[in-house]
């Protein structure tokens, strides 16, 4: 059964691509394929897995949540991001952090696949906005414009693999968010499914989105 449910998930993805391709400026398809399956077939799951599925998942891994001002959530997602070893695939309302950005920028230059979504009304309103300067980099930046706010705030680290992290809470990639608000991350490392899920509807997102130019 998990055969048959993870060819159904795969059969909607794009045909597979090398994630140093993923990392090209050209690319515009996420690479989750071969290493998806790989970490499903092998994840200890006791039922069929559908990413596409709202189904609960099965809980695995750690998790750990930050709350600011009072604990210091920018460096621990810098410190996920640098400790990604294929990719990193970003849903921003709001990216304006210079750490965060030069982190991701830092993963792209040294062979991350490194993908991200911003809000395009944010980007477009806020001139601290980084999307330009990351799309500058060599990242590939899409814009979402399908919605009234693109208000998501993820951040999903090697979908596909046995370490998988995902990242998201009300915390926006902002200076102020670790400064001046009241926010919160959970951070589920180690949780394959949980990044399959997530990762699935980035990729969702992503085929709705316009490439930033």
């Amino acid at each position: 059964m998990l055969k048959q449910s993870v060819s159904r998930l795969v059969s909607d993805w794009p045909a597979p691509v090398t994630w140093q391709a993923a990392a090209s400026r050209g690319a515009r398809k996420v690479c989750l394929t071969l290493a998806l399956v790989s970490a499903l077939l092998g994840a200890p799951v006791v039922h069929a897995f559908d990413a596409s599925s709202s189904d609960p998942i099965t809980a695995q891994g750690t998790l750990q949540a930050a709350f600011s001002p009072w604990d210091d959530i920018e460096t621990l997602i810098i410190d996920a991001i640098d400790g990604a070893k294929k990719q990193v695939l970003v849903q921003a309302y709001l990216l304006t952090s210079k750490k965060i950005a030069m982190a991701l920028i830092a993963s792209q230059q040294r062979g991350i696949g490194v993908m991200v979504l911003v809000d395009a009304a944010q980007s477009a309103k806020v001139p601290s906005s980084k999307a330009h300067d990351l799309s500058l980099a060599g990242i590939s930046v899409w814009l979402e414009t399908g919605y009234q706010n693109a208000h998501n705030k993820v951040i999903v680290i090697d979908a596909g693999t046995a370490s998988a992290t995902v990242i998201t809470g009300s915390y926006n990639f902002t200076w102020s968010a670790q400064h001046k608000n009241s926010e919160n991350i959970l951070i589920a490392r180690r949780n394959p499914l949980l990044a399959a899920r997530y990762a699935l509807n980035w990729e969702r997102h992503r085929q709705g989105a316009t490439p930033y130019k």
